[in-house]
């Protein structure tokens, strides 16, 4: 019966043949290690995310006089409301540290290079979604620091010649952060920005599978074919990596219980003190920040303090902010070594590497510090970020040339095992 009823299926929709193609005769190479579980992990965060922003969507009122009570009536007198929100908001910087760590592998792993440098620009594209979707999610809660990030993030795109005011206004929807604004923005969060995303994530797992997985190594598993046409350093992802994937699951899962139930503000760095007051135009918080996944470009946003070739400094941190986003999409041409993987390049590109991404952490906790506290050695916290703003725009810009530099190892013709 079952069989029969699975036939019924097929000769109306392609279920058994979707299932083949991209999990039971998928072929993953076989090499994978601990920094191929955040793939999987993103997916289940994403899923997490939905299904708590829903629970929320049925107590939530998007307007200025309700909103911020709504989301403390979720708090103390809905049932399990309590849990669904810190489960959200906590979802919400688990996500960016799966995301970050996904993309660093791609830099360990060189999985932007040919062929794959459509499924990297797509991530990319799914990684400034993400950064929208938090944006507008930020405003929520209608909570003070809520209130004057949005004021803040937005009037940056007021500094853009021309079209900066008409742009900021339309974003707004009003002359200043009003109830339109956050009207606008629950649509956003809710609709808009989910359905673009989730479009973006099926087109980034159909460009994975046509092209085939990466694996430490850097090598096509593809190339080298037994007589039934099945990779020979290949594995079906169904059992296999599924299995893996649950394990991993299962770890990810109760860290995040974790944090959820002993720390869900975790010092301030995933809900701000001053977002448990209302928004209040009358008072500003004593620094203004972003949430910490936003802070290593809102460091690099005020790194810039001085007006360059008759343009003002805030336009220059604007485009020096957007510039070190897209630096990413241009990676698979700016990488020109001989090999993908980092197990077979040199010192150039492993000391690169490095100081790029102490850069970025850095970067990202100087953007929640006052730029003008001093800091180590005696030089102020804006000091130190115009210093890693320098290294982390030369990890780029002088990619081409020391990637072609660098002494490299000779690749083996199968994938290794370490």
């Amino acid at each position: 019966m079952i069989a029969k009823f699975r036939n019924w299926i097929d000769e109306r929709y392609p279920a058994t043949k979707t299932w083949e193609e991209h999990v039971s005769k998928y072929y993953a190479p076989k090499n994978f290690n601990f920094w191929y579980f955040f793939g999987s992990l993103a997916l289940l965060v994403l899923v997490l995310q939905i299904v708590t922003g829903i629970f929320l969507t049925m107590h939530y009122k998007p307007d200025t006089e309700l909103a911020f009570d709504s989301v403390e009536h979720i708090m103390r007198d809905v049932s399990w409301g309590w849990l669904m929100r810190y489960l959200h908001s906590t979802g919400a910087s688990l996500f960016f540290v799966v995301i970050y760590l996904h993309m660093f592998r791609g830099l360990l792993y060189g999985s932007h290079r040919k062929p794959r440098e459509l499924l990297w620009i797509v991530g990319m594209v799914i990684y400034l979604t993400l950064m929208a979707e938090a944006f507008f999610g930020y405003l929520l809660p209608w909570g003070n620091m809520s209130y004057w990030g949005a004021q803040v993030i937005i009037s940056l795109f007021a500094a853009i010649p021309y079209i900066g005011e008409g742009l900021a206004e339309w974003i707004r929807g009003d002359f200043v952060v009003s109830d339109a604004t956050l009207t606008r923005f629950f649509a956003f969060h809710v609709i808009l920005v989910p359905l673009v995303l989730l479009g973006l994530v099926f087109v980034h797992l159909v460009a994975l599978h046509k092209v085939g997985s990466n694996n430490p190594d850097g090598i096509e598993i593809k190339a080298d074919k037994k007589e039934d046409g099945t990779p020979k350093d290949g594995i079906p992802f169904h059992p296999y990596y599924t299995v893996k994937d649950l394990f991993g699951a299962g770890v990810f899962l109760f860290i995040l219980f974790g944090i959820t139930f002993i720390t869900p503000e975790l010092s301030g760095w995933f809900l701000e003190r001053a977002n448990f007051e209302p928004a209040n135009a009358l008072q500003t918080p004593p620094d203004i920040i972003p949430l910490w996944y936003l802070t290593p470009y809102y460091s690099i946003l005020r790194a810039v303090t001085y007006p360059l070739f008759g343009v003002d400094a805030k336009l220059w941190g604007v485009f020096s902010m957007g510039f070190a986003i897209f630096l990413f999409f241009l990676l698979p041409w700016l990488d020109r070594s001989p090999v993908k993987s980092i197990r077979y390049r040199g010192w150039m590109f492993k000391t690169a590497l490095t100081v790029f991404t102490v850069s970025f952490v850095l970067l990202g906790y100087l953007g929640t510090k006052n730029p003008q506290a001093i800091d180590l050695f005696l030089f102020t916290n804006l000091t130190w970020a115009q210093i890693f703003y320098f290294l982390y725009f030369a990890f780029f810009l002088l990619m081409p040339i020391y990637t072609r530099l660098d002494p490299v190892k000779p690749v083996p013709d199968r994938v290794t095992f370490k």
